[in-house]
C-alpha cells in the first residue's frame, strides 16, 4: 500500500474534523500540515484541536517546537516524512491535514526549496537592511541577483524576498534555478472542501469570534510576558501579530477582531489559489465531505 490521503484547503473549511473522521474509518493517524500548530503554547489563535476534537486519533507535528524557535519547510519535511513512511510501512494510509501548502508539497513532491538550511544571522542582516533602507531597496537587491524570482514576488512579500536572498547567499544559486519536481512518489488523493465564498467567510468570522471568547488576547499577553514578542517567527501569524499591534496601540478588542477577520479572509483567498495548482486535487461540495465518500474515492484509485 502506497496511498496517502491529503485533506487541505482554506482555513475554517472543516479540515480537522474531516481528517479525524477519515482517520477513524481508515484506522490510521493524522499528520498535521499547519505552520502554526507546531508551536507549543499557541493554542487559541491557531484553533489547535483539543484532545476531545482529536477523538483518540493520534496526531503528529503538533506542539513540537518552542515558540522561541524558527521552523521552516525543510525542517518540516525532515521531521514529517519519516512519520509518513512509517505509517505506509505499516500498511496504513497517512492522513495529511492542513492549510500550509508548502508543507504538503514538501511531503508529496521532491522540492529543493526546503533543502537549504536557514540562517538566523543572514535573516537578521536582511531584516536590519529592511529597517534601514525600506522594502523597495530590499526588492531591488533581489532583482539584481535573481530577477526571475523577483518577477514572481511582490515588493510587499518581504518574508519570501528575504528567503530568496538567503537561498542565494547560502547556496550560491538563485531560487529560480532550483527546479521543482511535481511528480509524486506516492499515490495520493488530495481533497478540499469547496464552500461558497460567503459561507466560508461566515465560518471564518465565527471562528475568530470564538478565539476572542476563548482568550486570544490573554494568550498573547501571556506570551509577551515571557518575552515572546513580534521578533519571533510564531508571532507573525495572523491572529497574533494583530493582537500584539493592537495592544501596543491601545485598540479595542472589537477593532483587533475585525482586522483579524479581514486578514484571515485574505489568507483564505491565497490558500484557495495555491491549492488549485495542486495536481489532481478533488474539490468536494460540503455534503460530499464525509469519510464514506472519501473512502470510495480512495478505493477507485
Amino acid at each position: 500500500m502506497n496511498k496517502v490521503l491529503v485533506i487541505c484547503g482554506a482555513t475554517a473549511s472543516g479540515k480537522t474534523s474531516l481528517a479525524v473522521e477519515c482517520a477513524k474509518k481508515l484506522n490510521t493517524e493524522v499528520i498535521s500540515a499547519d505552520s502554526q500548530l507546531i508551536y507549543k503554547g499557541l493554542n487559541v489563535g491557531t484553533a489547535k484541536p483539543t484532545a476531545e476534537e482529536m477523538c483518540g486519533v493520534k496526531h503528529h507535528m503538533i506542539d513540537i517546537v518552542e515558540p522561541t524557535e524558527s521552523f521552516n519547510v525543510g525542517h518540516y519535511r525532515e521531521t514529517a516524512l519519516p512519520i509518513m513512511k512509517k505509517l505506509l510501512s505499516e500498511n496504513k494510509i497517512p492522513v495529511i491535514c492542513g492549510g500550509t501548502g508548502f508543507y504538503i508539497n514538501s511531503l508529496l513532491f521532491d522540492f529543493s526549496y526546503g533543502n537549504i538550511e536557514g540562517s538566523e544571522e543572514v535573516r537578521r542582516r536582511y531584516a536590519e537592511f529592511l529597517d534601514q533602507n525600506g522594502k523597495e531597496a530590499l526588492f531591488e537587491r533581489l532583482k539584481e541577483v535573481d530577477p526571475e524570482t523577483a518577477e514572481k514576488l511582490h515588493v510587499n512579500d518581504v518574508k519570501r524576498v528575504i528567503r530568496a536572498l538567503e537561498i542565494y547567499e547560502l547556496s550560491g544559486k538563485r531560487k529560480s534555478e532550483q527546479h521543482d519536481n511535481m511528480v509524486s512518489a506516492f499515490d495520493y488523493l488530495a481533497v478540499a472542501i469547496n464552500h461558497d465564498r460567503e459561507k466560508l467567510y461566515e465560518r471564518i468570522n465565527m471562528r475568530v469570534d470564538k478565539m476572542f471568547e476563548g482568550g486570544l488576547v490573554e494568550e498573547v499577553q501571556g506570551l509577551l510576558s515571557r518575552g515572546i514578542d513580534e521578533k519571533y517567527q510564531c508571532m507573525q501569524a495572523i491572529g497574533y501579530k494583530e493582537v500584539v499591534l493592537g495592544l501596543k496601540n491601545g485598540d479595542l478588542r472589537s477593532t483587533m477582531c475585525d482586522i483579524i477577520k479581514r486578514n484571515t479572509r485574505h489568507y483564505a483567498k491565497r490558500q484557495m489559489v495555491f491549492f488549485k495548482k495542486l495536481p489532481n486535487i478533488v474539490w468536494l461540495e460540503p455534503e460530499q465531505a464525509t469519510a464514506e465518500y472519501i473512502t470510495e474515492l480512495l478505493n477507485e484509485q
